[in-house]
């Protein structure tokens, strides 16, 4: 028997041990093959606490609704409060998820004072949703699913490049059509971006174009993360 002890952040260690923890099944051959288990994982964190920042955070996103039970709380701890969050697991890969959203102007205004934004830059920032909830918006939510995810579940593969048509190499480029690649000045004038750099800086060269890569050293750029 083997016992693992750790001490630190509680997201930390918890992230840390499951990683371990799913190592070692790997390992020593602990996850039967063609099996497929699936759960739900719900009661997450409506809050958390960003200590660089010194505020509350979303933990799914500003808008997503607390639990009605737990409403009372977010003015004596809000730490506890839960969410109306939902994920769907499959094998131990999320494979989807969602949220009910706030549709009530005044908690939606209550959630952003938690988060340190104030009235007026709610106002400038989310005012068109504000404004929209004045006419009564609906109770609703939804669900995303990762249909890749879900597609490498089911071919058995260990990687997402291996489910996908045109996939990016470790180093973000594409092989099929050598992208990224240079942007013309007219295309960004169309844009209207400009490209600024220091007054004693040197534009950088741009490197010739690459041989189109061979089989093998395609496959070799294609390495897993």
């Amino acid at each position: 028997d083997l016992i693992f002890a750790m001490s630190g952040p509680a997201a930390t260690v918890y992230q840390v041990l499951g990683l371990v923890r799913l190592r070692l099944a790997e390992q020593f051959k602990l996850i039967p093959a063609g099996k497929f288990s699936a759960l739900w994982v719900t009661d997450f964190p409506l809050l958390e606490f960003d200590d660089e920042a010194g505020r509350y955070v979303a933990l799914h996103h500003p808008f997503t609704s607390p639990k009605p039970e737990d409403v009372p709380l977010l003015d004596t701890d809000p730490l506890a409060v839960r969410a109306r969050a939902y994920d769907i697991v499959l094998n131990g890969f999320e494979i989807g998820g969602g949220s009910i959203r706030i549709h009530d102007r005044a908690m939606q205004s209550r959630m952003f004072g938690l988060l340190g934004i104030s009235p007026e830059e709610a106002q400038r920032k989310f005012g068109f949703l504000l404004d929209a909830f004045r006419f009564g918006a609906p109770p609703h939510g939804g669900i995303a699913f990762g249909f890749d995810r879900i597609a490498m579940i089911f071919a058995g593969v260990k990687s997402l490049r291996d489910v996908t048509a045109f996939p990016k190499t470790s180093s973000a480029q594409s092989l099929m059509d050598d992208a990224p690649s240079e942007v013309e000045p007219r295309q960004l004038a169309e844009l209207h971006i400009a490209l600024s750099l220091p007054t004693n800086a040197k534009r950088p060269a741009l490197p010739p174009p690459a041989a189109a890569p061979t089989a093998d050293a395609a496959a070799a750029d294609l390495s897993y993360e």
